[in-house]
């Protein structure tokens, strides 16, 4: 992204025919930007597009140097542009050329290390979570008393981080592919490694039987991972405590090791999204993941529906042909989702987005998919599948940040960078690091932030990206995210059919 910036406006692209104001602007005002000076016709928000020449009816708008929809009636300079004057570009399923443009990122190779928790699997995880699995929603108030009366016994927890009940409200009367994924969801938590250790619990008349999700979880420690059907003992309390104690015991020697940055697995996501967030925070994640993959790690971007409008970018920098069709299916695979429920593709952004400047779904999925770098993509992941090798993946899931982030963690992130905007409290069950585009969320809400950076406004890049890198490395060596200082730590579960 080659930005210039004035005090009053932001270009990102030499192309562009629009730029972002940094800061309310009122009608009248003469601002500027490079060589172009324009006088604003109306007032124009924070975060907010003003128009830097004349645009014809149906003409397109240039942001981050592509369109991001078209004017519906003639603007001139110094115009407002957004909902009311411009509407997005896109349809339906579209045929793709695969016409390779790969650039990769080279930084000084520091060896960077963390401290995490070598599994007796030979991976790696950067907490030592004791984690509750109800197979069924049934389950889920009755594993909140376990729990509680387990904390009263062992209030510093041991050697765990913390204690989490993925609360849900499936695991029976779901078909097909809903059944599926709420089972394959809960056997990549029960295997994550960020776990030291998993109670899976189950009420016993469920579709998701303890039977069958033993049986399909394959290899794991007994020690580590214990079992519990509720119906079939007297006292499922007493029984469950009795199980983590159990769990507590063998996990009673564990510890922290230095372990190698290539070895760390980082899930990309944003939310409440606003006009800064393709400016600051996300090309902010961008950087981070280049650097983490020439460091060796992995790193994986989602939210299929917010990649319409920007695919193109994502399939250019497929590493090979094969990767290529497998980015075109994942993005027409999608679209026929959509259309399959009578729903148009482009129905988005959502009210919060456009408040704080995003128009329509291209300027929000090329601002989106900036957390991506600039690295070659080299696998396209399922629902569920877990990271195969170093590297950028791209993962199908939806844009609900819950779900999103819960896919990522399925998918064996060790954690979620997480911009936003507009700010959201939430939490997956893996550490999820808010990250802030602008001065203003970050000290208005602290308390759900992790990392300003607002700062990219004034500060280059290279500098806020090492104070960035220092914060993930801290974060993965055990000190605490927002979400995880509030008790905040969730699971959502993709469901697209019908319910019995």
């Amino acid at each position: 992204m080659q930005a210039t910036t004035a005090h009053d406006l932001m270009k990102l692209n030499q192309r562009d025919n629009v730029a972002v104001a940094l800061r309310p602007i009122t009608a009248g005002e003469e601002v500027s930007v490079d060589d172009q000076r324009v006088t604003a016709l109306k007032d124009i928000p924070q975060g907010h597009k003003i128009a830097l020449e004349a645009i014809g009816e149906n003409e397109d708008v240039i942001k981050y140097g592509y369109p991001i929809g078209h004017v519906t009636e003639t603007v001139d300079p110094g115009e407002w542009l957004h909902t009311h004057n411009v509407k997005t570009n896109l349809s339906g399923e579209l045929d793709y050329t695969y016409e390779p443009d790969l650039h990769v990122r080279h930084f000084e190779n520091k060896q960077l290390t963390f401290q995490g928790y070598r599994r007796s699997n030979g991976k790696v995880g950067i907490r030592n979570d004791l984690l509750i699995v109800p197979t069924v929603g049934c389950v889920n108030g009755i594993a909140e008393l376990i729990v509680k009366e387990f904390k009263a016994m062992h209030p510093d927890l041991g050697s765990f981080d913390n204690v989490t009940i993925l609360k849900h409200p499936y695991g029976c009367s779901q078909l097909g592919t809903d059944h599926a994924n709420t089972r394959e969801v809960l056997i990549d938590a029960t295997k994550h490694p960020n776990a030291g250790g998993v109670l899976v619990f189950g009420l016993g008349c469920e579709n998701n039987t303890i039977t069958g999700f033993r049986e399909n979880l394959g290899d794991y420690d007994p020690d580590r991972v214990k079992f519990l059907v509720a119906q079939e003992v007297y006292d499922e309390i007493d029984a469950g405590v009795e199980l983590l104690e159990e769990i507590f015991e063998a996990a009673k020697d564990d510890h922290r090791e230095e372990i190698p940055l290539s070895e760390l697995k980082v899930g990309l996501k944003c939310g409440g999204s606003d006009g800064f967030s393709g400016i600051t925070a996300n090309p902010l994640l961008g950087a981070f993941s280049d650097f983490l993959i020439d460091q060796g790690g992995s790193t994986v971007l989602t939210e299929v529906p917010e990649m319409f409008g920007a695919e193109q970018m994502l399939m250019a920098r497929a590493e090979n042909e094969e990767v290529f069709e497998n980015i075109v299916h994942l993005i027409n695979n999608f679209k026929e989702y959509f259309m399959s429920f009578g729903e148009p593709v482009y129905e988005n952004p959502s009210p919060g987005n456009k408040m704080g400047g995003i128009t329509t779904l291209e300027d929000k999925s090329l601002g989106c998919t900036q957390k991506s770098g600039t690295a070659p993509v080299i696998d396209v992941l399922q629902y569920g599948e877990k990271i195969r090798k170093p590297g950028l993946s791209l993962l199908q899931a939806p844009g609900n940040d819950l779900v999103a982030a819960s896919a990522l963690a399925s998918s064996d992130c060790h954690l979620v960078l997480f911009t936003t905007g507009r700010g959201t409290p939430f939490g997956a069950y893996v550490p999820t690091v808010k990250v802030a585009t602008n001065n203003n969320i970050f000290e208005r809400k602290g308390h759900w932030m992790d990392f300003n950076a607002g700062l990219l406004l004034e500060t280059p890049m290279d500098d806020v990206l090492q104070d960035f890198i220092d914060k993930v490395i801290a974060v993965a060596s055990g000190e605490q995210t927002r979400n995880e200082e509030n008790d905040v730590r969730e699971l959502a579960i993709f469901k697209t059919g019908v319910t019995l």
